[in-house]
């Protein structure tokens, strides 16, 4: 019960991120128990796009398991410092369900919302599904592949861009590396392109490092570059972003 009003707390906090792609591989906290656990963090980021920013945030991670089922949830806020004087903020909640018919093979259904002042996206809704393959099996090293097909409805606040509905592919390759109890390397990288109009696509790769300073508590570095093919007009194509924080895990 603890864990639920946990939940709860952080969700009421957390009204605004700045990131265009979710990187679910992030909402994946390794256990072998059942029931509840996740992680909360505070990050401190230096950014550069159209400005250079300062951001302070926080995201707050729950999942729940039970056998062949998972149940994922993750929401972030940012709050953006722009050039010394303005102030920005950004939001994205993200729900997936996972379930695995076979030791190698999942099944994902997903659906997020987001939106991200900066980046002029006044809403952006995604719901998709499709299967995510095991590659490997060892316990110190883990890769997985995904490819799944997602419906996207956006509105940008551009002036120039209408309401767009699209169909999406999204295809992923992800590795997650233990060298010791207490380091953890995790990169992904997504591809996402629109099914009726290739030359629109995003590409974003993330890498995070998380090494353990005591009991619950770990250093967490990300690193994660995004780009769109077809941003919002003034918005540039490429975009970069490097955080540092201190992450909290419970179970």
């Amino acid at each position: 019960m603890k864990y639920v009003s946990f939940f709860f707390l952080f969700l009421f906090i957390s009204i605004a991120t700045n990131a265009q792609i979710l990187n679910a591989e992030s909402l994946r906290k390794v256990t072998d128990t059942s029931g509840y656990s996740g992680t909360a963090s505070v990050d401190f980021a230096l950014k550069r796009n159209v400005n250079d920013f300062i951001t302070l945030g926080s995201d707050v991670h729950l999942q729940y398991k039970m056998n062949a089922h998972l149940l994922l949830f993750k929401s972030d806020i940012d709050f953006q410092k722009i050039e010394a004087e303005k102030f920005s903020n950004s939001f994205i909640a993200h729900l997936r369900y996972n379930y695995r018919f076979h030791p190698r093979i999942a099944w994902e259904v997903f659906t997020q919302g987001q939106y991200n002042k900066v980046n002029l996206i006044n809403f952006r809704a995604l719901a998709g599904t499709g299967p995510r393959f095991k590659v490997t099996d060892s316990e110190k090293y883990k890769f997985y592949l995904g490819t799944l097909v997602m419906y996207e409805y956006e509105d940008v606040i551009d002036g120039v861009t209408p309401i767009q509905r699209d169909i999406r592919g999204s295809g992923y390759l992800s590795f997650s590396l233990f060298p010791t109890d207490h380091i953890s390397l995790t990169s992904t990288t997504y591809y996402q392109p629109d099914i009726g109009n290739f030359s629109d696509y995003r590409i974003s790769s993330q890498s995070s490092l998380a090494i353990g300073l005591f009991t619950n508590f770990a250093l967490k570095l990300n690193y994660t570059f995004v780009y769109d093919a077809v941003p919002a007009l003034g918005i540039p194509n490429s975009q970069y972003t490097f955080t540092t924080g201190i992450a909290y895990s419970f179970d």
